[in-house]
């Protein structure tokens, strides 16, 4: 019996705990003591009390009068667990015991004496095991082994656990997650998920140390032979996880914890702790991560154990550092030496341990005096050291050590520790001799140590040996000590004693532990592999059959034993050299078999073998990697794949060569199927092999056959010569001969020994005989890689070849000449005609003579002779064409009597230059003389003589820049009739825009001339073409075209080339009208920028520079200023194209030097401007532009708000503007540059409080502010916009100290009551009164809530003031104002405007000052308009009853904005100030109201009476009313729109245009209708009182911003109402194109249509165009609402409308919504008869009962209004009659 656990004195008295503690429980014990039990006694004093040191004291005894007892009976059995041995001998074994029983129980007695005097029991020393180790439990691990899916870490103790991917960290698994909804996408690109592909190998690293959670220990359901279960750990390194119980607090310097990578920066990582907080993050700089993985190769989602270095001022971010060297280096002070609580001390903490006792099982200490910590032997470093541990470590000394493990079962907490070089220092073991390689590297696992001498042993341990490396031991366990069982072990004695020398096998290596596992059993030893990774490929090997794999078809393969848990697969392809048809005849389970490894399969643990005998007793050498073959090497392999073109060879590993099936045989072979199966052994050798592609090609043919003097010989055989050839094989349709003395063969065809027909061939390849020379035989072509020659004996080759006339390459191609070839391929169309040298011609159909085109194949045939005319050469492409027509000669003639009219036609009639006589005299290169008749913009027509024409490409015409006076126009000096001289170049072809040679001259040719000074003198005519124009050569150039965003210049008459409108000049202004610039023939002086020869392409550029924008992200450089095209214009920013594939943005800031100047409606699509490169971004692919003046004209032009690259030039208290560009719950963020946003928080955006602090805001809104504060290293900064702050002329907020009584102030209503008002004194700090309702008016006032509302603006009379409660008393009376001075007060008016049109008006918190009605003043609320008594009318009425003077602020009730109107409306708004008069003639105020004094005999100071009220009535008067109410309401669309009409009214056209831009630039973008309405109004506007050009100019600018469609339509209707409907047709037109798909424009633009007279044609056949352009399901739906035009319309035929219906329900008669729809029109349309008919059609067809009854129920309505009573009587009957119908036939339907 195993001795009873002690139990800790917090325990006794506890609840009785669980034996495997979950994970919420370790992590939320965060500190030893109880939470009731101090931490420092008061007074040293115990906590307990004297009853519970009594009772624990009597529990104690008892404890160890237990054990003694068990101590005693209990035997230790040699097989038991070794747990169970720790249990009993941790605390009591001593260093060289030899009596363990006598000095246990000494040891026992001794203990519980000092049980008798202390309360607590000693620490036991427990090394970690698999029992231990239980879910919920931390330890320090080190990356052993990465695979694909898991990641294995080595852990102390011998362990090894294992991570699987998804516990890997939140961003894996979301990456894995969005890998798997890529993946499951149709749409999901291959990049897209490449890019998310997790690989484990680029985000650990060997050696790596992790905190790891266990999360699970199983057994595996796999045994190994010999060894039992094998057992598996499955750990979690989440932060989440193995930092669960963690604070905020517990993160001291020095300590350790988890952390992956959130977010990479610039700068460095942003790391997530995993812990509860949310708000507290990690940051580690690019320069702590440590030489482990590059800063460049980190990805989200990785994981580093990490060190705390610091943090910021605020504690929400914590500096971590993941450096090896860092963490490890302990001896200064980097380890912890402060802990809130004992949750701080994890796994991977480097602490200062007190040793309290040492022991022959470890060393036990304490950390700060709090916590328990063990080492165990292993980890206490006694393996390696030779000298005791008590005096290495002796009790009381300190000593630096690193937490590797929790224990969450022990009563006690405590933590294990390691003293072990590598693991302190953070580092992988080394040995201390050897610099170089790791420790498997030095000794691989499966080394065999043939002198391994042991050095310690532990009885009932195990060995450990020395392995012959310094200071590493190797460990054998008493179970792997010999093959028979060893029962105990000593030092002095046996085969295993001390320095004894034995043979050894390394089995395995830990890392953490820094010691190999060996065994020293003979049959391990004996072993050929212990593990896949010592399995070689390519060895032979042998092992036994352990299964057959059976599938479907039969036995699938074999699994073959290797050794102990090492099996590989014998696949069915290779159980034998040939196949076998019943395989488990001859393999059965446990024979024993001899096979060679094909491949191994590390990553899958998979192995495959071969049982061929050819393979397995093959002495060839074994190709496994491509690095070491060479051509010519030889081997045999594996046919696993046939194919047409040849077989896939599998040799060895993962090579594979390809055998082409002409390398098969020496022999022809037509299918390889035929003669090769799949599985065949083939020997082959290597003919080239790329080791770099992985790609190699082999050959079965006889390698003696082809050697390097075959090579040679091929290589220097030409095509076209004559040779000899020795028959050596015959074929049905070739014959494979040898050319003698160069021992090549060639294959000689049937078709090929003859000129003649197909039978003379056959006849003559049946008397040839193998063996016969062949003489004169002609060697057609050869392929040097197939080593392929083709040969021919037709006598017409052989022939033209010895007279030099056979083709064999392009450049012997002469124009016109006779050549001989065959017929290659025939097609319909054409014939092609090969030569030698694989030379191939085309003969067109038209080119064949008349007499066989029509018969078949043009009566040919395949390998036919045929004799041609070569007809055209085109040297660019390298082809020529054929003809077996005659080519007439037109000097010689065809015949006599076509003579005199050939040489008639060619005779020239008045030449220019009155020498010429003949066409013939126009030769290429002539120098004669033109008249012009014509002068265009880019050529010149010119005469050589009578009906004999010819052009001067303005190319043509000049030599250089400096002639060409006119730019615009070059040939403006050219006349009519001028003689010029000029030189031919040839024949003018119009359909290509080029010129042909002289031989192409027609019937009517137009000669391409040159009137170049240079042409006229130089003797060689330099044509330019596209093949001599080189990149930076500079050219005169003449515009030919102009594109929106290019120019086509000429060259030359047949070169022509592109210029980009950004090429086209330096002056940017030049470039926003090209065509108007830059018109069609102007000269400019270009340079070429690019040359595409093959695609015809030439690019150009007219920039002084010679150079052009930049193509790529490379090409650019800071700095550089380029012209852009425009190419998108937001609210928010210009995209702009600096080339082809190259965009960028332009933001708000870097539009303009003054922000205030910013606005990026100043810019349109397609604009050119300037631009200056801020910063270029390679790896994301961004770059940075401006726009600013300063950085593109002159540095030195004024910069109010300067450019800010990067954080640096930032420093607090700084003043600085931005544009505002994202809302958050805590606060704004405003953009200071492209690439730098500040933070706001909501407290900093103003003085006052502001509930609603939004609405105050507004996207891309210009603010100031003052910089607050500047992190540099995570890129944060914060601003503030409080004028305070940020304004050195900033006033302070009125106090209740600066209120003094009789002061006048304004102020605003926070709360309305029955008994008053309380009002908020403007321009303060939140000081409020109550101003009673018998101070609001002269007359009484019952109800306060009748005359003021919430947020009104009043002005108010200080009457009192209660300084001790701090209370204001306000009056609004208007007799208190009487007495005040006229011009104070202007002024204090004047003030109080500036003040509200400067500050905010506070949310109306209530001053804490009253006491009185608190309850009432806590209550703050908005009171929602709606809840009002009453409307602005009634609001007039109140305030007559009472004198105060209030300032409203509500804006009118406006009317709604769009009227809904029949058919098409323009939705618009009333021009002729409608609203404002009705306004005007409301009930004005009655005299009482705000009664003038009466006039005085001298000009006394009037008072000027506040009317700001008089807007609820009358609406704004002014442009001050205006302004002032659009300073409260810059969104209020309507607002705007009474502006503009007010302006109209004033017939300020221009004013109320610039106010509509004004509101389209003011109205945030979140307004979308409200700026709609104003865009509507605009097109009103320019529609009445603009052109055509302001309308389009609109419009095109309305598409840009708003929905285009919404754009259309209402610019129609406002066509339309004005009476513009041509404009409006033409509009519908281009909206039928461009919305075709919308139902809704086809029917209006049919409405429209209807209601004109003459255009209802136009109307009925826009419905077939409708029907094509629309989905087949609106089909129905328009149709029927054309219909009803034809009813509906004044013009519309209701008969034609009758028969659309018709059609429609003979088609679908069951659709009663037609028939509803028909009724309803001809029941309006007033045919009583049609009606009567439609009724009774319906009622007769098969209606269900409800339906029937409805219509029933209209006719008879309907005849009750139009008909009589006899007409009712008979729907009557005949609803009775379908009733019995119907009733009749249930009745049936029941019996049957």
């Amino acid at each position: 019996m195993a001795p009873v656990k002690r139990k800790s004195f917090t325990a006794i008295n506890a609840q009785p705990q669980k034996k495997h503690k979950s994970a919420l429980s370790v992590g939320a014990d965060s500190s030893v003591l109880r939470k009731e039990e101090p931490v420092f006694p008061r007074g040293g004093a115990s906590v307990l009390s004297p009853l519970e040191y009594k009772q624990i004291q009597i529990k104690a005894t008892q404890d160890v009068l237990f054990e003694q007892g068990a101590s005693q009976k209990s035997v230790k059995k040699p097989g038991e667990d070794d747990e169970n041995e720790s249990d009993e001998l941790d605390d009591t074994r001593l260093p060289n015991a030899t009596l363990p029983g006598l000095r246990r129980k000494r040891s026992v007695n001794k203990f519980s004496k000092e049980v008798r005097r202390s309360s607590k029991p000693a620490v036991r020393i427990e090394g970690l095991n698999y029992k231990r180790l239980v879910p919920g439990s931390l330890v320090l691990g080190q990356v052993s082994q990465i695979s694909r899916y898991e990641v294995a870490l080595a852990l102390p103790n011998n362990l090894t656990g294992h991570v699987p991917l998804m516990a890997i960290s939140d961003g894996i698994v979301k990456k894995l997650e969005s890998l798997t909804e890529d993946e499951n996408s149709e749409e999901a690109g291959e990049e897209n998920v490449q890019d998310k592909e997790v690989d484990l190998e680029c985000m650990f690293y060997l050696g790596q140390y992790l905190r790891a959670y266990v999360t699970s220990t199983s057994d595996d359901d796999h045994v190994v032979e010999g060894k039992g279960k094998k057992k598996h750990i499955e750990l979690s390194i989440d932060p989440r996880q193995v930092n669960i119980g963690l604070k905020r607090t517990d993160l001291t310097v020095n300590s350790t914890v988890q952390a992956t990578v959130a977010s990479i920066e610039d700068h460095g990582l942003v790391m997530d702790i995993g812990i509860e907080d949310d708000t507290l993050r990690g940051f580690m700089s690019s320069k702590e991560v440590g030489g482990g993985i590059g800063f460049t190769n980190i990805s989200k989602g990785s994981v580093f154990l990490c060190v705390i270095t610091g943090s910021n001022s605020s504690g929400n971010i914590i500096k971590l550092s993941s450096d090896p060297q860092k963490i490890g280096s302990v001896k200064k002070s980097n380890y912890m030496t402060e802990a809130p609580t004992i949750d701080s001390f994890r796994p991977g903490t480097a602490v200062e341990v007190l040793v309290d006792s040492v022991s022959a099982s470890g060393i036990a200490g304490k950390i700060m005096g709090l916590l328990d910590a063990t080492a165990d032997l292993m980890h206490s470093g006694f393996i390696t050291s030779n000298e005791a541990l008590e005096k290495r470590y002796p009790p009381g000394s300190k000593i630096k050590a690193r937490i590797i493990c929790t224990f969450p079962l022990s009563d006690e907490k405590k933590v294990g520790l390691s003293l072990l070089d590598h693991i302190i220092t953070m580092q992988s073991p080394k040995p201390r001799a050897s610099k170089d390689g790791t420790l498997t590297e030095l000794l691989p696992v499966s080394t065999i140590v043939s002198k391994a001498t042991i050095v310690k042993v532990e009885p009932h341990m195990g060995l450990f040996l020395d392995v012959g490396l310094e200071n590493i031991r190797a460990f054998v366990h008493i179970s792997r000590v010999a093959d028979e069982k060893v029962q105990t072990l000593s030092e002095s004695s046996g085969a295993y004693r001390l320095g004894s020398i034995h043979r050894a096998r390394i089995v395995g290596f830990n890392g953490m532990d820094g010691c190999f596992n060996a065994s020293m059993e003979q049959k391990i030893i004996d072993l050929p592999f212990l593990r896949l990774e010592d399995v070689k490929v390519g060895e032979p090997i042998h092992g036994t059959i352990e299964r057959l794999v059976i599938n479907a078809t039969g036995v699938a393969g074999l699994i073959v034993k290797l050794a102990d848990g090492i099996s590989g697969l014998v696949p069915e392809m290779h159980l034998a050299d040939v196949r076998l048809q019943h395989p488990e005849r001859r393999f059965k389970q446990g024979q024993s078999v001899t096979a060679r490894v094909l491949s191994t399969d590390l990553e899958k643990r998979q192995i495959r073998l071969t049982l061929k005998k050819t393979l397995v007793n093959s002495g060839d050498g074994i190709w496994k990697s491509y690095d070491n073959l060479t051509p010519g090497m030889r081997a045999p392999g594996t046919l696993v794949n046939i194919l047409p073109s040849g077989a896939v060879v599998q040799f060895y590993g993962s090579v594979r060569g390809f055998l082409p099936v002409s390398e098969m045989s020496e022999s022809y072979i037509q299918d390889p199927k035929k003669h090769f199966h799949a599985g065949q052994v083939v020997t082959v050798h290597i003919t080239s092999v790329d080791p770099a592609e992985r790609r190699m090609r082999v050959s079965c043919r006889d390698i003696g056959t082809y050697g390097i003097s075959q090579q040679k010989a091929l290589a220097d055989l030409v095509p076209g010569t004559i040779v000899n050839a020795t028959v050596s094989e015959k074929t049905s349709d070739s014959l494979i001969v040898e050319l003698p003395g160069i021992s090549l063969k060639a294959i000689l065809p049937v078709e090929h020994l003859a000129d003649g027909s197909t039978q003379r061939c056959v006849s003559l390849a049946k008397k040839i005989r193998v063996g016969q020379l062949l003489q004169d035989i002609l060697v057609l072509s050869k392929n040097e890689r197939k080593r392929l020659v083709r040969i021919t004996c037709k006598p017409s080759l052989v022939k033209a070849s010895m007279a030099g006339k056979l083709l064999s390459s392009f450049e012997d191609v002469t124009e016109g000449a006779e050549v001989s070839g065959f017929v290659r391929n025939i097609t319909p169309t054409a014939v092609f005609v090969e030569f030698a040298g694989d030379l191939t011609a085309l003969l067109s159909k038209n080119c064949i003579p008349e007499d066989v085109v029509r018969l078949p194949d043009f009566s040919m045939r395949r390998d036919q002779s045929i004799t041609t005319k070569v007809l055209t050469i085109d040297f660019e492409q390298r082809r020529f064409l054929l003809t077996q027509k005659p080519i007439p000669d037109p000097r010689k003639g065809a015949s006599a009597e076509n003579t005199t009219t050939l040489i008639s036609d060619r005779i020239l009639s008045n030449p220019t230059d009155g020498i010429s006589k003949s066409m013939d005299d126009f030769s290429l290169g002539k120098l004669t003389k033109a008249r012009i008749f014509s002068v265009k913009q880019t050529q010149i027509n010119v005469q050589l003589a009578d009906s004999v024409q010819g052009r001067i490409d303005i190319s043509a015409v000049f030599d250089s820049w400096d002639e060409i006076k006119d730019k615009t126009h070059p040939l403006k000096k050219f006349r009519i009739k001028q003689v010029l001289p000029v030189r031919i170049l040839g024949v003018h072809d119009s359909r290509n825009h080029r010129y042909l040679p002289i031989s192409h001259i027609g019937k009517a040719p137009v000669f391409e001339l040159s009137a170049m000074p240079k042409d006229q003198t130089e003797a060689d005519l330099d044509v330019p073409t596209l093949g001599k124009v080189e990149v930076g050569s500079t050219w005169n150039v003449f515009v030919n075209n102009v594109n929106e965003d290019c120019l086509w210049v000429t060259l030359s008459p047949n070169v022509r080339g592109r210029i980009r409108a950004m090429d086209a000049s330096d002056d940017v202004s030049l470039l926003s009208d090209l065509e108007k610039n830059f018109p069609i023939g102007s000269a400019l002086h270009a340079r070429v920028l690019s040359v595409d020869v093959a695609n015809n392409r030439l690019d150009l550029s007219a920039r002084s520079s010679g150079g052009c924008n930049p193509q790529t992200l490379e090409d650019l450089t800071e700095g550089m200023v380029l012209p852009v095209r425009v190419t998108k214009v937001t609210e928010r920013q210009i995209i702009v194209q600096l080339s082809e594939h190259l965009s960028g943005p332009i933001h708000l800031m870097d539009l303009a030097d003054d922000f205030s100047l910013a606005n990026t409606s100043n810019y349109e699509k397609n604009q050119i401007i300037r631009v200056c490169v801020n910063g270029i971004d390679i790896p994301n692919k961004k770059i940075t532009l401006s726009a600013r003046p300063s950085k593109v004209l002159s540095s030195s032009l004024p910069v109010t708000d300067p450019e800010i690259y990067d954080i640096s030039q930032i420093k607090v208290g700084d003043v600085v503007r931005g544009f505002v560009t994202k809302f958050i719950d805590s606060g704004i963020l405003v953009s200071l540059a492209s690439s730098i946003t500040a933070y706001v928080r909501v407290s900093d955006l103003s003085d006052s409080f502001i509930k609603e602090w939004q609405q105050g805001f507004q996207l891309d809104q210009l603010v100031k502010g003052k910089i607050t504060a500047v992190d540099p290293l995570l890129n944060h900064i914060q601003m503030s916009l409080k004028a305070s702050i940020v304004s050195a002329d900033y006033k302070p907020p009125l106090t209740y100290a600066d209120i003094e009584v009789g002061q006048i102030l304004t102020g605003k209503i926070r709360k309305v009551e029955e008994y008053g008002v309380f009002i908020v004194v403007d321009r303060s700090a939140n000081v409020s009164g109550l101003c009673h309702r018998s101070e609001m008016a002269e007359k009484r006032v019952s109800d306060a809530r009748k005359l003021y509302e919430e947020g009104d603006e009043v002005k108010a009379k200080v009457l009192k003031l209660e300084s001790d409660k701090r209370r204001i008393s306000f009056g609004l009376k208007a007799s208190y104002f009487e007495d005040d001075d006229k011009g104070e007060d202007n002024d204090e008016i004047d003030n109080t405007d500036n003040l509200e049109g400067a500050g905010m008006l506070s949310d109306g918190s209530v001053s804490e000052d009253f006491d009185i009605e608190k309850d009432d003043a806590n209550d703050i609320r908005s009171v929602d308009d709606s809840n009002g008594e009453s409307d602005d009318n009634s609001e007039v009425g109140n305030a007559k009853n009472g004198d105060g003077v209030r300032i409203p602020t509500k804006k009118p009730k406006a009317p709604p904005l769009t009227t809904t109107l029949s058919g098409l409306n323009a939705g618009g708004f009333n021009w002729a100030g409608a609203y404002l008069d009705e306004n005007a003639n409301a009930a004005p105020f009655e005299e009482d109201e705000l009664e003038e004094p009466k006039k005085k005999k001298r000009k006394a100071a009037q008072i000027k009476v506040d009317r700001t009220g008089d807007l609820d009535a009358n609406g704004p008067q002014s442009v001050a009313d205006f302004e002032r109410l659009l300073l409260g309401q810059p969104d209020s669309s309507y607002l705007w729109l009474s502006y503009m009409a007010f302006q109209l009214q004033l017939n300020e056209i221009a004013k109320a245009r610039d106010i509509a831009e004004r509101a389209i630039r003011t109205i945030s973008a979140r307004e979308e209708t409200e700026k709609l309405n104003v865009w509507i109004a605009l097109l009103n506007l320019e529609n009445t009182y603009g052109n055509d050009e302001s309308v389009e100019e609109v419009f095109k600018r309305s598409c840009q911003y708003n929905d285009a469609q919404e754009i259309h339509e209402r610019l129609t209707s406002i066509f339309i109402q004005s009476g513009k409907t041509e404009k409006a047709d033409e509009l519908f037109q281009s909206m039928i194109k461009k919305f075709s798909q919308d139902p809704k424009i086809w029917l209006n633009y049919a409405t429209f249509l209807f209601d004109n007279d003459n255009t209802v044609d136009r109307a009925r056949v826009l419905l077939a165009r409708a029907t094509q352009s629309l989905p087949k399901h609106n089909h129905l739906d328009m149709t029927s609402k054309f219909a009803q035009l034809e009813f509906r319309s004044a013009s519309g035929n209701a008969e034609r409308g009758r028969t659309m219906f018709e059609g429609l329900l003979s088609t679908f008669p069951k659709r009663l919504d037609i028939w509803n729809v028909v009724l309803d029109l001809e029941i309006k349309h007033g045919d009583k008869d049609q009606v009567r008919k439609l009724f009774a059609r319906v009622t007769s067809s098969n209606l269900k009962a409800r339906k029937a009854k409805y219509f029933f129920k209209k006719w008879l309505d309907y005849e009750e209004g139009n008909g009589d009573a006899k007409s009712c009587e008979k729907v009557k009957a005949r609803a009775a009659q379908y009733v019995r119908q119907l009733e009749a036939k249930d009745e049936t339907a029941r019996n049957t």
